[in-house]
């Protein structure tokens, strides 16, 4: 339940969320690459993560996760982003992700006066499954993203 309304927090909050997300990835020292990047196709990408998120932790097949990631690696590529950037990238956003649902998450969680004792522990159980679905869906778009990255190398790369 706690979960749910996290993520609905997140999609609808997605915009303040993509625009620090960007901002990060533009300004952080261990991505100077993505300045390369122009910010409205940056934040589109962010933005779509975001919010959408219910829907990839939830619903969307890994096909889907596949097929939209390895794009979004190979377009890195092709925009010069190398592979460590594009992995701390995700780093960021994935840990710009933890801390809205540490600042926000146990905000319900305060006001329940009924069976307090078990109100908390179901609160922090929903909170920690979240946290293992977001890690879990970061997990599998990061390796698509590096297939796509080594595929577009691939195809950039002449044979001999």
């Amino acid at each position: 339940m706690i979960a749910e309304q996290i993520v609905q927090m997140i999609e609808i909050h997605a915009g303040r969320l993509t625009t620090e997300v960007a901002q990060d990835l533009g300004t952080h020292e261990r991505t100077p690459s993505f300045r390369r990047v122009p910010r409205a196709d940056l934040e589109e990408r962010l933005f779509q993560i975001l919010h959408h998120l219910g829907d990839w932790i939830g619903n969307r097949s890994k096909d889907g996760v596949k097929i939209e990631f390895g794009e979004w690696g190979g377009k890195r590529f092709a925009q010069g982003v190398p592979l460590s950037e594009i992995v701390f990238a995700i780093m960021l956003l994935k840990r710009r992700l933890r801390d809205y649902i540490q600042q926000n998450g146990l905000i319900e969680a305060a006001f329940p006066r009924t069976e307090a004792d078990y109100v908390l522990p179901m609160h922090l159980h929903s909170l920690q499954d979240l946290n293992l679905h977001i890690g879990q869906f970061f997990d599998e778009a990061l390796y698509h993203l590096a297939r796509g990255f080594e595929a577009r190398s691939r195809q950039a790369t002449p044979t001999r």
